[in-house]
């Protein structure tokens, strides 16, 4: 294995081994379809039946709640397609296997049929359970005995998210919006097939790494922060097994958990009541729901009562920290459902004159300066490995002919015009427009004497995410009751992405780094899980949430809407910065 880690280091572009790049290639091109299919997904399933485009029509609460639950799972089979890896097949294998899988999926979306968008869905799930957990284990296995590398190996990868995330949404949105659902939905499952043709005809050079599986599942997180090894003292933490209990509580929390996550779309979307039941006024699925809770957090409890009290003040800060991640995602991820429908039906995207011109002229800064800078790093990839992997490098390069041609087409078309209608879609690529451009900034932070602790982060990024939905409450202020359109000013909406982006870039650093600092060894492969389980309950709630747009702006207001998530995660982040000294005492110098 040192050898194989030896010989990709040989082969450097900006200073870190090619080996990277073709990960950074692959992750770009999964994440352009990930994010390219879901951004369209809320706009198709509730556009209107007849018109130039049309949807599905169906009621923004089903759609929200169906993205809900696609969410939620999402976050789910990552937890057995890690361990499947580590155990059987390897991370490269898996990764090849996710990303055929999701390819199948996105295929399966462009016949726009009910069948074919929930076997779509099913597959992307099942696809991204072997892609997620995986990529990052290779990442930190190449850089074993390197760790002073790895830090610039995860922003560089980081970037390769961002960068398919920004491509994905803007051109697939595109494309979906101006010429027809299906060619979006296509787009991202070609790019999908060529990433997986890439990767797969680069795995000689990759030695045996990521071919065998190891002991250690390394998982991540949407926002891709590095880890940091456990500290010796955690090791040594006397055994705490899993009794016949415990297995039996996780199973039952589990199958509410899942009862819950499946009957809600079909109850809303299908007629389909599964938990058709009731206890006093309270009906079944909210039932289920509160016992699987009440059932995790008996087992979470006693579970945590039985380590010694150093590591059970620990577990205790990380749970408190994994109650604001639900809070956080809750809110959050309304921007691919309740602030995507705001963008298409209550924002002024309508531009003449000079403000279209000078629109266009941002967007084509905004679409060639990324992708120029991206194909200049293609270009030094291919200089360092033109003899190892040819085949592989060609694929790489007619996929970014490709993308070249489909960029120069929209913007070729959107000059052509004299007015400008900004997507729906566009807007969905400030954040990761917002993530590469500020990230640096924020990185010096963490860096410099000022950086806050993990309390004081929780409590900006979460009052600046309130901050940004408080810009929504302003700007909608004038809407009246039960409005189902507007004409607010685009403006208030990019700055609402700049607040909420600059929130996660504050939130980013803390989940996982903290998670591998507290907790002992043995146990991260457990709180792995229960992490991404705080976040797929964040994705459901969004879901959740963001289907009462409707209901509460037919009773009160839209503005009414945005102030529940304005109020909720300020007065979050406000009880986090009252808790930093607790949770200073709780880490036990843990920083």
């Amino acid at each position: 294995m040192n050898t194989d880690i030896e010989n990709l280091f040989k082969d450097k572009v900006l200073g870190h081994p090619a080996g990277l790049f073709v990960i950074f290639f692959t992750e770009m091109w999964e994440r352009f379809s990930f994010y390219g299919m879901r951004i369209l997904l809320v706009l198709f399933l509730t556009a209107p039946l007849f018109g130039d485009n049309p949807g599905w029509e169906w009621p923004r609460e089903n759609a929200l709640a169906l993205i809900g639950t696609y969410g939620s799972l999402l976050y789910l089979t990552p937890i057995l397609g890690g361990w499947i890896a580590d155990k059987y097949t390897g991370y490269r294998t898996a990764v090849v296997i996710g990303c055929f899988i999701m390819m199948l999926g996105h295929a399966a979306m462009v016949f726009e049929t009910p069948w074919s968008l929930y076997l779509g869905l099913a597959l992307l799930i099942v696809g991204t359970g072997f892609f997620k957990p995986n990529m990052t284990s290779m990442i930190s296995e190449m850089y074993k005995g390197k760790e002073s590398k790895k830090d610039g190996a995860y922003t560089i990868y980081y970037m390769g998210v961002n960068a398919g995330a920004f491509f994905g949404m803007m051109l697939c949105g595109y494309l979906a919006e101006n010429i027809g659902w299906s060619y979006g939905f296509g787009l991202a499952g070609i790019f999908m097939l060529l990433g997986l043709i890439q990767f797969w005809l680069a795995k000689d050079l990759f030695g045996s790494i990521g071919a065998k599986p190891s002991n250690i599942v390394e998982a991540e997180l949407p926002q891709n922060i590095n880890e940091e090894s456990p500290t010796a003292s955690q090791d040594i933490e006397p055994a705490n097994p899993f009794t016949i209990v415990d297995k039996v509580l996780m199973a039952l929390a589990s199958i509410c958990g899942l009862l819950y996550l499946f009957n809600d779309p079909l109850s809303k979307i299908g007629g389909v009541n599964i938990l058709d039941y009731s206890i006093g006024n309270l009906e079944g699925s909210y039932a289920t729901v509160l016992i699987g809770l009440v059932i995790f957090l008996y087992l979470i409890i006693t579970r945590t009562l039985r380590y010694t009290e150093i590591v059970r003040d620990k577990i205790i800060a990380v749970a408190i920290c994994g109650l604001f991640t639900v809070i956080f995602f809750a809110a959050f991820e309304q921007a691919l459902g309740s602030m995507t429908l705001f963008a298409r039906d209550y924002t002024e995207r309508a531009l003449t004159g000079s403000s279209a011109m000078i629109f266009k002229i941002i967007d084509l800064i905004l679409t060639v300066g990324p992708l120029a800078i991206i194909t200049w790093v293609l270009y030094l990839l291919f200089k360092k490995t033109s003899s190892k992997i040819p085949y592989s490098n060609i694929v790489l390069a007619l996929s970014f002919v490709f993308l070249w041609c489909i960029v120069f087409y929209k913007i070729n078309n959107e000059f052509s015009k004299e007015t400008t209608e900004v997507g729906a879609s566009w807007f969905g690529i400030l954040n990761s427009f917002f993530i590469i451009t500020l990230a640096p900034l924020f990185s010096k932070w963490w860096e410099s004497k000022y950086n806050p602790s993990a309390a004081m982060k929780y409590g900006i990024g979460l009052i600046l995410l309130g901050a940004g939905f408080g810009i929504l409450v302003f700007g909608t202020a004038g809407i009246p009751q039960g409005a189902k359109t507007a004409s607010v000013s685009m403006v208030f909406l990019i700055l609402a992405y700049l607040l909420h982006t600059m929130g996660e870039l504050c939130i980013s650093p803390v989940g996982l780094s903290y998670l591998s600092k507290l907790v002992p060894a043995r146990m991260i492969g457990f709180m792995f899980g229960i992490w991404y389980l705080a976040i797929a309950i964040g994705q459901k709630a969004a879901g959740t949430m963001g289907g009462m747009i409707d209901k509460i702006t037919e009773q009160y207001s839209l503005s009414t809407f945005f102030l529940i998530f304005t109020l909720v995660p300020i007065v979050m982040g406000l009880l986090s910065m009252i808790l930093n000294k607790t949770l200073k005492k709780l880490m036990h110098g843990v920083k």
